[in-house]
Protein backbone atom coordinates (compact mmCIF):
# COMPACT_ATOMS: atom_id res chain seq x y z
CA UNK A 1 0.00 0.00 0.00
CA UNK A 2 1.37 3.40 -0.99
CA UNK A 3 1.04 6.08 1.67
CA UNK A 4 1.62 9.61 0.50
CA UNK A 5 2.11 12.35 3.04
CA UNK A 6 1.26 15.87 1.98
CA UNK A 7 2.76 18.87 3.69
CA UNK A 8 1.10 22.24 3.39
CA UNK A 9 3.61 25.05 3.33
CA UNK A 10 2.75 28.11 5.37
CA UNK A 11 4.40 31.46 5.85
CA UNK A 12 6.49 32.16 8.93
CA UNK A 13 4.22 35.19 9.50
CA UNK A 14 1.40 34.80 12.03
CA UNK A 15 -2.24 35.31 11.08
CA UNK A 16 -3.04 36.75 14.54
CA UNK A 17 -0.46 39.53 14.12
CA UNK A 18 -1.74 40.34 10.62
CA UNK A 19 -5.27 40.53 12.05
CA UNK A 20 -4.21 42.96 14.78
CA UNK A 21 -2.36 45.15 12.28
CA UNK A 22 -5.31 45.06 9.88
CA UNK A 23 -7.64 46.21 12.66
CA UNK A 24 -5.38 49.23 13.21
CA UNK A 25 -6.54 50.34 9.77
CA UNK A 26 -9.85 51.32 11.35
CA UNK A 27 -8.08 53.95 13.47
CA UNK A 28 -6.08 55.48 10.61
CA UNK A 29 -3.07 53.18 10.34
CA UNK A 30 -4.06 51.37 7.16
CA UNK A 31 -1.69 48.99 5.42
CA UNK A 32 0.44 47.86 8.35
CA UNK A 33 -0.60 44.24 7.75
CA UNK A 34 0.83 44.46 4.22
CA UNK A 35 4.14 45.80 5.52
CA UNK A 36 4.18 42.89 7.99
CA UNK A 37 3.82 40.24 5.27
CA UNK A 38 6.36 41.90 2.97
CA UNK A 39 4.01 43.48 0.45
CA UNK A 40 5.45 46.98 0.79
CA UNK A 41 3.96 48.57 -2.33
CA UNK A 42 0.42 47.71 -1.36
CA UNK A 43 1.18 48.68 2.25
CA UNK A 44 2.22 52.14 1.13
CA UNK A 45 -0.84 52.46 -1.10
CA UNK A 46 -3.15 51.47 1.77
CA UNK A 47 -1.34 53.82 4.15
CA UNK A 48 -1.77 56.78 1.81
CA UNK A 49 -5.44 56.04 0.99
CA UNK A 50 -6.56 54.86 4.46
CA UNK A 51 -7.00 51.31 3.24
CA UNK A 52 -8.82 52.36 0.09
CA UNK A 53 -11.16 54.38 2.28
CA UNK A 54 -11.65 51.34 4.58
CA UNK A 55 -13.18 49.19 1.83
CA UNK A 56 -9.86 47.42 1.25
CA UNK A 57 -9.31 47.00 4.98
CA UNK A 58 -12.69 45.31 5.38
CA UNK A 59 -11.98 42.98 2.45
CA UNK A 60 -8.57 42.10 3.88
CA UNK A 61 -10.13 41.43 7.28
CA UNK A 62 -12.50 38.99 5.59
CA UNK A 63 -9.50 37.28 3.98
CA UNK A 64 -7.40 37.09 7.15
CA UNK A 65 -10.11 35.59 9.36
CA UNK A 66 -10.63 32.36 7.37
CA UNK A 67 -6.93 32.10 6.45
CA UNK A 68 -6.89 33.02 2.76
CA UNK A 69 -4.58 36.06 3.16
CA UNK A 70 -1.09 35.44 1.73
CA UNK A 71 2.37 36.82 2.32
CA UNK A 72 4.68 38.26 -0.35
CA UNK A 73 5.70 34.77 -1.51
CA UNK A 74 2.10 33.58 -1.93
CA UNK A 75 2.03 31.36 1.15
CA UNK A 76 -0.92 31.42 3.57
CA UNK A 77 -0.21 32.85 7.00
CA UNK A 78 0.47 30.50 9.90
CA UNK A 79 -2.28 29.64 12.38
Amino acid sequence: MNHTNFVTQTSHKQRKMALILCLLGFVGLGGLHYFYVGRYGRGLLYFLTAGFFLFGTVIDLLKILPGSFEDATGLPLRG
